[in-house]
């Protein structure tokens, strides 16, 4: 064998890896762009916040994470709280209870007969099966008998939740403060709540996002829904309807507590869009579309800069909601 013969194995080794690598490149392009393309992943996850993205001090910020069931029953268990005007502490107290009891699941067992978000039991007068099988029903009477307890608010956290719950394990309530603290700033306070995953694919039903936001904050009397455009700017002209709308307005003089109410209202939004098809949340000069920026909330409530003139963009004290068409 020649001299001249020995370096070509070497090259061929050579041009093996460089093509190896160049398929290794394309491939991570590729689940790099997909990822982005399912807003963040495969599966759907939500991520609550105690401070906003784009808030100073926002690498201290302390998070939770829930899959999306977990991040709608928290959202609607906070959101009562806010309707009937109690204090961050009660959401708070409402919301670790909450955690202990069923980990922000909606179970259909439990000890003996116990049942729903707060194993809330019907043989001790909390209410039908059905009743305490319902999120709004349940954080409800929760907070109805919390507000009795005197002095809650200065108590410790597991000795207010045990004045309600009466339950066989009074100290276990007291390792959720932390997170329940962070979901009560997520929808009620200055913090925020992202969720990723895929966007939805079936038709939403608006009128079905408005009797749920009803029965939950029309008793607040801080928000009116006007009447509908009939669609978005995007739609219009002939063709179907697309992107049908849900607006909730803050009623004028409404203050802090409607500034807070709207703040509850889009963090529900976002956390029931997967189970109510609700494709964009416009609120407060943001929005959050979902499938996009890994379920981040983005300025103007559209892809551009502020400014942009999206035709979805929330006006101030406004909220707009977006479901499949």
């Amino acid at each position: 064998m020649s001299q001249s013969d020995l370096p070509r194995p070497r090259r061929r080794r050579r041009l093996r890896t460089a093509a190896g690598l160049c398929v290794l490149l394309a491939l991570v392009g590729y689940l790099v762009v997909r990822f982005e393309s399912l807003g963040g992943g495969g599966a759907p996850h939500c991520t609550a916040s105690d401070l906003a993205g784009d808030a100073p001090g926002g690498d201290s910020r302390r998070t939770y994470d829930m899959t999306p069931e977990q991040a709608a029953n928290a959202a609607t268990i906070a959101a009562v709280g806010v309707a009937k005007g109690l204090p961050d502490r009660a959401v708070t107290i409402a919301l670790a209870t909450a955690m202990q009891e069923s980990a922000l699941r909606n179970l259909d067992h439990g000890d003996r007969d116990s049942l729903g978000l707060f194993q809330q039991r019907p043989s001790q007068g909390w209410g039908t099966p059905e009743q305490i099988r319902d999120p709004v029903y349940s954080a409800g009477i929760f907070y109805d008998r919390l507000v009795k307890v005197k002095g809650y608010s200065r108590l410790p956290l597991t000795e207010a939740a045990q004045k309600v719950q009466l339950s066989g394990y009074p100290q276990a309530y007291a390792k959720h403060e932390p997170d329940a603290t962070v979901l009560t700033a997520a929808f009620a306070g200055a913090g925020e709540l992202t969720c990723g995953g895929p966007a939805p694919t079936d038709p939403g039903d608006p009128q079905k996002v408005r009797a749920e936001l009803n029965r939950i904050f029309a008793g607040g009397g801080l928000h009116i829904s006007p009447a509908e455009p009939s669609r978005t700017g995007e739609a219009a002209g002939p063709g179907p309807l697309k992107e049908p709308e849900v607006t909730v307005v803050e009623k004028r003089d409404g203050g802090e507590p409607a500034v807070r109410g709207s703040r509850a209202i889009a963090g529900w939004a976002v956390a029931n869009a997967r189970g109510m098809n609700i494709v964009r949340v416009s609120y407060d000069q943001r929005g959050w579309i979902a499938g996009e920026k890994k379920g981040r909330w983005q300025e103007k409530g559209g892809p551009g800069k502020s400014g942009d003139g999206d035709p979805r963009n929330a006006a101030p004290g406004e909220i707009r909601i977006f479901v499949k068409g």
